[in-house]
């Protein structure tokens, strides 16, 4: 049996007075269902790619709730409330609707609780991104990005002035810390690290020992193999893929016209040589695309209707004044393609610099809308992979797009009738043929050639 209580009661703020002892109330606050709101792009559904809460965890402002990936990027959800994750309305892979909740939040008791239609929404990695770290007693808003770009480089945040806006900290802000205390700019410190080979064990003398092969210091990666299940499979096209479908299906509609040459890289290959080691004193890794994409933009600069769109009634042609260069990608989420914005005004070490900054986050699946989106001219470079001429595809409402193949030793006769060793690479261009001609196309092919033949020559042009 429950024995009684017996003594004075009486209720003040909330509380139950007993004998002058304080009786606290336990009370929740209300549940308000988390509703994804618009992306914008005219992106109606996402997919939840992660999720970084449970049911049961307490979550505060600004803290990442999950990981969503549309056709364009993806994109960090975080809390706009204080609470309890009380529900979570999806599974990993899953497609949500803009405007259906992602999650119940039990929100804490208090009058200052408002019910809010929209999540805040930050794509990944871009500069407009915030969430919170508490440092020292006081929040200083950063991306996990720029969070993860200070921990490489054992900088803390709170010694960081944030530019952005309400003080929040850019990767730019990290990268001028940087410059200041080392007098470079150092990009993000590589995922995978090379291990050094271990110690070598005391062994007897390499007379009475026959001779090895040496140990390879780096470990060969491990190459899965494919399971064969005999069983046909279907799944729904969802994220890069799906904007595949989309894109490409508009490709279709433009009547391509194909160019292909083939260039000699033996003198960029020699300067990239010299070049290299400097780039890399600085923190930079320089391949010969940063060369590619200049010799690019300096061909534009003559050639601007390759740096135009055009409407869909084919009745109005936009000029460019931006060379936003894309470079396709490919990663682990399908064909990506980030573009490095205002080419027209970087140096070649500063695409080199933007270049490493994409690469890092394509490999992660970090690239965000800001990457993404605006791109004006695209080079492929599938020679990475293999291959020599391509037939690469229009990107709408680009007008032209240059797939680059592999580099090659080859024989070439120089001037003399002499046959050399020359390092030549082919390039395919693909151009729209209602706006433009072959022979513009094959000009600007010329101009783009010379400058890479001859990259001293780059240098009267640069601004």
């Amino acid at each position: 049996m429950h024995k009684r209580l017996c003594g004075s009661y009486r209720l003040k703020n909330g509380c139950f007075i007993f004998n002058d002892h304080l009786l606290s109330l336990v009370t929740s606050g209300p549940i308000l269902p988390f509703k994804l709101s618009d992306i914008g792009e005219g992106i109606m559904e996402v997919t939840v790619k992660e999720w970084y809460v449970k049911e049961g965890d307490k979550v505060s402002q600004f803290d990442s709730i999950c990981e969503v990936q549309s056709d364009k990027a993806s994109v960090t959800i975080t809390s706009r409330y204080d609470g309890v994750i009380k529900k979570l309305y999806y599974e990993v892979d899953a497609t949500a609707l803009v405007g259906t909740p992602l999650v119940d939040i039990e929100t804490e008791p208090g009058p200052e609780v408002v019910h809010e239609e929209d999540v805040v929404e930050t794509p990944a990695m871009s500069n407009d991104e915030h969430t919170h770290q508490e440092i020292k007693g006081h929040k200083t808003q950063a991306t996990p990005a720029v969070r993860r770009l200070a921990m490489e480089n054992n900088i803390k945040l709170s010694e960081v002035v944030g530019t952005g806006r309400d003080g929040r900290i850019l990767k730019e802000d990290i990268l001028n810390f940087l410059a200041k205390q080392t007098g470079a700019i150092l990009p993000p410190t590589p995922f995978h690290e090379i291990q050094p080979p271990p110690p070598a064990a005391s062994a007897p003398s390499s007379a009475s020992m026959p001779k090895m092969k040496p140990t390879p210091s780096v470990q060969l990666p491990v190459v899965s193999r494919p399971v064969f299940t005999g069983k046909d499979s279907t799944e729904h096209l969802k994220g890069f893929h799906k904007a595949m479908v989309k894109t490409m299906t508009a490709a279709l509609k433009i009547p391509h016209f194909g160019y292909k040459d083939e260039v000699d890289l033996t003198r960029l290959v020699q300067l990239r040589k010299e070049l290299k080691g400097l780039s890399e004193a600085r923190g930079v890794k320089l391949s010969y695309m940063p060369f590619f994409i200049k010799a690019a933009s300096l061909g534009l600069l003559h050639f601007p209707i390759l740096n135009a769109s055009v409407d869909e009634a084919v009745q109005n042609i936009t000029y460019k004044a931006s060379h936003n260069i894309g470079l396709a990608m490919d990663t682990s989420q399908g064909l990506l393609v980030p573009n490095v914005k205002n080419v027209q005004l970087l140096s070649v070490f500063e695409i080199a610099v933007e270049l490493n900054r994409m690469q890092t986050l394509g490999a992660t699946g970090q690239l965000g809308t800001a990457d993404l989106t605006g791109g004006t001219f695209t080079l492929s470079n599938i020679g990475s992979i293999g291959g020599t001429y391509a037939k690469p595809v229009i990107l709408p409402p680009e007008v032209a797009i240059g797939a680059l193949g592999k580099i090659q030793v080859l024989p070439r006769f120089n001037s003399r009738d002499e046959v050399v060793k020359a390092h030549v690479m082919n390039v395919s261009w693909s151009a729209d043929h209602r706006i433009i001609d072959g022979a513009t196309m094959a000009r600007f092919s010329n101009l783009w050639r010379d400058y890479l033949e001859n990259p001293a020559s780059m240098v009267l042009d640069l601004k």
